[in-house]
């Protein structure tokens, strides 16, 4: 039979840390509640503020990427060589994204992860998944030269892209860049601007129909604009600037492109 010593002996081997345990619990009842609760709140608070913080840092770092969007043939190859080197180079449509360190021009010498997404229309989708979630800004890139001929495939590719949840909530810096200035025929910005929130208001309501007619609800994407009002990029979520820019340059290959604006606009994300 096992004597005092011998069991009191054997229960510290079993749970040597009982005797710290019960003196926590002891002077933890001992304590004022409201002094409990503050302790409670104070620690919950800290917990919050690091998960916030952690989110906050982790969402700046991740997000280093600028996307450079459109269709066929708008000039996105172009303008992402000029960017990068600022030298003219014949391109040919592409069929992957291809993606280089871009320097930004201002005093904090921002580095950001340039990305050329092909424009056809069987592989945008594709590309846009899979990048979409790193986005800090996306520039999407108009032929201002023939815009009056695509200005629906446009709007359509920008309505995907604005209705996407992913990009809604990330909200990244919008630069549509009304390329292809040194054209004779070409469009403004204003007036492209313009002629996309007609469009665009259109296809708010043929695309909310559609779907509503199918199942009762309106699916997954996300509602554009306001409610009630004509579509304009002013009720976005993200900062929206539309530019203009010749990647090509009025010289062609014998002169420099002329996108100052879009570097200027890049300089500030």
């Amino acid at each position: 039979m096992a004597t005092d010593p011998e069991r009191a002996e054997a229960e510290m081997t079993e749970n040597p840390l009982e005797p710290y345990i019960e003196s926590f619990r002891q002077q933890l009842e001992e304590q004022d509640p409201v002094v409990l609760v503050g302790l409670v709140v104070a620690l919950a608070v800290v917990i919050i503020t690091c998960v916030f913080l952690k989110y906050f840092l982790t969402s700046k770092t991740v997000r280093s990427a600028v996307l450079l969007v459109g269709l066929c043939d708008s000039g996105k190859t172009l303008l992402f060589i000029r960017l990068l080197s600022g030298k003219f180079k014949r391109t040919q449509t592409s069929i992957t994204d291809s993606s280089a360190p871009y320097k930004a021009k201002n005093d904090r010498s921002c580095t950001w992860t340039l990305i050329d997404l092909p424009g056809h229309d069987s592989l945008r989708s594709q590309y846009l998944e899979k990048f979409k979630s790193a986005a800090r800004a996306i520039v999407f890139v108009v032929d201002s030269a023939i815009f009056q001929k695509e200005v629906r495939d446009v709007a359509e590719f920008l309505y995907m892209l604005l209705t996407d949840p992913v990009v809604y909530r990330i909200a990244p810096t919008l630069l549509v860049v009304c390329n292809k200035q040194d054209v004779a025929m070409a469009k403004s910005a204003k007036l492209i601007q313009q002629q996309l929130e007609k469009e665009l208001n259109t296809l708010r309501v043929t695309h909310s129909a559609a779907l509503s007619a199918q199942d009762g609800s309106v699916g997954g994407s996300v509602y554009l604009g306001k409610k009630g009002k004509d579509f304009e990029f002013s009720q976005l979520p993200m900062k929206v600037e539309f530019l203009e820019s010749s990647a090509r340059g009025s010289k062609g290959k014998d002169g420099d492109a002329d996108i100052e604006s879009l570097e200027k606009s890049l300089a500030n994300l």
